[in-house]
């Protein structure tokens, strides 16, 4: 394309240009996956919005990214035949926020278990220096997934916190990371992460709020115990048998925790559940679903 990304992506959402089909030649179908939305021209366009929380939290981001953010949706709403969205709670946020519900297409994302060898866990645990047992969150450190309150809330527990993920923005790692038994592995090689996971005694992700919430479906894949948030969409990834607390509530999230780590037996049973359910989120029925929203677009 003739300009920079950045820039390319400004001038897009400004004036609707350059188009497409100039530099690419004829196109069916644009899917706009992470909030850039290119001008289709006379393409389909399929866009995928992963959450409105810009809109409930903008305090949580940056200005630039609240307006960017909110020309996408406006764009969406404007342009696309069909509306991706990965989970019913967003499904149920973007009616309220006024989008046509039959404009919308549920589509939750898959995961595969990875096996992990002996080597794998060795190598892994020597190479972060991880005790025996710990608690695990990995994500980006931003203000919405609630890190203070888990780090509040581990204080009673008898387990380390192991944190994994890039910086982002709003949160003082380095405050976070001041408290006992909490470490910050920084962000780690996609290879290792499913070694991580299936390491954790339990994996905690208690976001305020999350379109999807893909660690929790990968820790799940890995047979690990996961605690998560009530009332997110995670919720709805590890279903009625999942362990979900309120994420404002520090001693339950604290309480689920402890349980976890001192009740084996159910803690087996979390990780089970869990990878039962894991195994019916699949990649194949993800790549199913957007195969008919995009025939859905073609027809519109």
């Amino acid at each position: 394309m003739p300009l920079d990304r950045r820039p390319l992506y400004e001038v897009w959402h400004r004036f609707r240009r350059p188009r497409l089909g100039r530099r690419f030649g004829p196109v069916d179908i644009v899917h706009a996956t992470g909030g850039v939305i290119p001008p289709p021209g006379s393409a389909a366009l399929v866009v995928t919005v992963h959450d409105l929380a810009f809109l409930h939290r903008p305090a949580h981001f940056t200005r630039h990214g609240v307006a960017f953010m909110t020309r996408s949706l406006e764009l969406a709403m404007a342009e696309a035949a069909v509306i991706m969205v990965p989970s019913e709670t967003t499904a149920r946020d973007c009616v309220e926020y006024g989008i046509d519900s039959d404009r919308l297409a549920v589509v939750p994302w898959g995961a595969e278990p990875v096996i992990v060898t002996a080597a794998d866990r060795e190598r892994v645990r020597a190479s972060y220096r991880l005790p025996q047992e710990f608690v695990l969150w990995v994500g980006t450190a931003e203000p919405r997934k609630n890190l203070a309150r888990l780090v509040e809330a581990m204080a009673p527990v008898d387990a380390p916190l192991v944190l994994a993920g890039g910086p982002g923005w709003g949160v003082e790692v380095a405050e976070i990371t001041a408290a006992p038994d909490v470490s910050h592995l920084g962000q780690i090689p996609p290879a290792d992460l499913p070694t991580l996971l299936d390491l954790a005694t339990v994996f905690v992700l208690p976001s305020l709020l999350e379109g999807f919430g893909m660690p929790v479906l990968e820790a799940m894949a890995q047979g690990t115990a996961v605690v998560t948030s009530r009332g997110t969409s995670t919720e709805e990834i590890v279903g009625p048998e999942g362990i979900v607390v309120d994420p404002h509530d520090t001693e339950a999230l604290s309480e689920a925790i402890a349980t976890l780590l001192s009740d084996a037996p159910a803690r087996a049973a979390a990780a089970e559940a869990g990878l039962a359910r894991a195994e019916r989120m699949t990649w194949d029925a993800t790549a199913a679903l957007i195969e008919a929203a995009y025939r859905r677009a073609l027809d519109a």
